[in-house]
């Protein structure tokens, strides 16, 4: 006998730059999109505002940021009794990104020290972003790994205390690395930065 249970953890993952037959079957799908907000101004302090006033607004700080990554964790497993015991028959985990990067409606016009500055900030941003999806496909192929390992139970009410208890350990181990890495970003910024814009003046400056 099978009965599905869906899995329903939701996390969003709030970008800062500044400031889950008989036999067990696993598979991961991993869903990623990527959409832009714009924003325009002619000025540095343009730029600083209209990423201020219309950046993404993340659940977790409640505050807007210059880019954000949401992130849904999903997907629906079945539980198969036999023999007295309930375990884990198919297991299929999902995983849903989507990327949100600012555009600047004005950058074709831009020349100079403006231009280099956003080119350098606006490929940290999407660095960033990357890399936030690329933690959280991690942790969903984890899921799917310690879903598929959970051993037998007595019955099926006890499998799904054990599906609960593996998923919440992983989704709260996930949370952590997303912040960790917002925290070590966060302090790197400015020397990442300097690397990014005399990388990219040099490259633009005129040879010899």
């Amino acid at each position: 006998m099978k009965t599905a249970r869906r899995l329903s953890v939701l996390t969003a993952a709030a970008a800062l730059l500044f400031g889950f037959s008989h036999g067990a079957s696993a598979e991961t799908i991993v869903r990623k999109s990527i959409s832009y907000f714009q924003i325009g101004g002619t000025t540095a302090e343009d730029l600083d505002r209209e990423l201020e006033r219309r950046g993404p607004e993340t659940r977790a700080s409640g505050s807007r940021h210059p880019g954000a990554t949401q992130i849904k964790f999903g997907g629906e497993l079945t539980y198969v009794h036999s023999a007295g015991q309930c375990r884990i028959g198919e297991t299929n985990v999902t995983l849903t990104t989507r990327i949100i990067l600012p555009s600047w409606k004005n950058r074709k016009k831009a020349h100079g020290d403006l231009a280099l500055i956003w080119d350098a900030l606006s490929s940290d941003i999407k660095r960033h972003e990357e890399r936030h999806a690329e933690i959280a496909r991690q942790y969903a192929r984890q899921l799917e790994k310690a879903l598929k390992r959970l051993r037998p139970q007595r019955n099926c009410e006890a499998m799904q205390a054990k599906v609960a208890e593996a998923t919440d350990k992983v989704i709260t181990a996930h949370d952590k690395a997303q912040v960790d890495f917002d925290r070590v970003e966060a302090v790197n910024f400015e020397k990442r930065m300097i690397r990014i814009l005399e990388y990219r003046a040099k490259r633009n400056s005129p040879k010899n």
